[in-house]
């Protein structure tokens, strides 16, 4: 089965679904953090025993950090294909949104216009009247600027 196919959920379910790949994401994440820390604790004690002389402690603490090392590598690569996966589902998001809508949109513009005041079919003239509202809001936008630039020349 694909992890990453979200057909047959809701985008609700989806989200949820993502989530809990996130959360997973994130306590990789942690662990690599952890690791980090492990490697360079590590690192300081080869550092020291190599100071020190002491070659058979170098060697034990040299194992030990090529297992941390080992293991970070397969958590990254493992937090690299969640990444990879969350991607996909997310993109997948809008699709299952869309599929929910059962609002006929022609129809609620409509709705909108006759809440507005107008009657059905006066489409072209609420288009027409927000065009000139907004032309004169640039215009009295531009206006404002151009008074702003000469009160700055003053």
């Amino acid at each position: 089965m694909d992890d990453t196919n979200l057909s047959g959920m809701s985008a609700a379910e989806a989200k949820d679904y993502i989530l809990n790949f996130l959360s997973t994401l994130k306590l990789i994440e942690k662990d690599i953090q952890n690791l980090d820390d492990e490697i360079v604790k590590w690192q300081s004690r080869i550092d020291l025993a190599g100071a020190k002389r002491q070659t058979e402690l170098s060697l034990s603490a040299e194992k030990e950090k090529d297992k941390l090392l080992e293991k970070k590598s397969a958590l990254t690569a493992e937090a690299d294909q969640l990444k990879q996966q969350i991607g996909e589902m997310r993109r997948q998001l809008p699709l299952l949104a869309s599929r929910e809508r059962s609002v006929d949109p022609d129809l609620l513009e409509q709705e909108l216009l006759m809440a507005a005041g107008h009657m059905p079919g006066d489409e072209e003239n609420v288009r027409l009247a927000r065009q000139f509202a907004q032309m004169e809001k640039e215009q009295a936008a531009e206006a404002a600027f151009e008074e702003l630039k000469a009160k700055m020349r003053q």
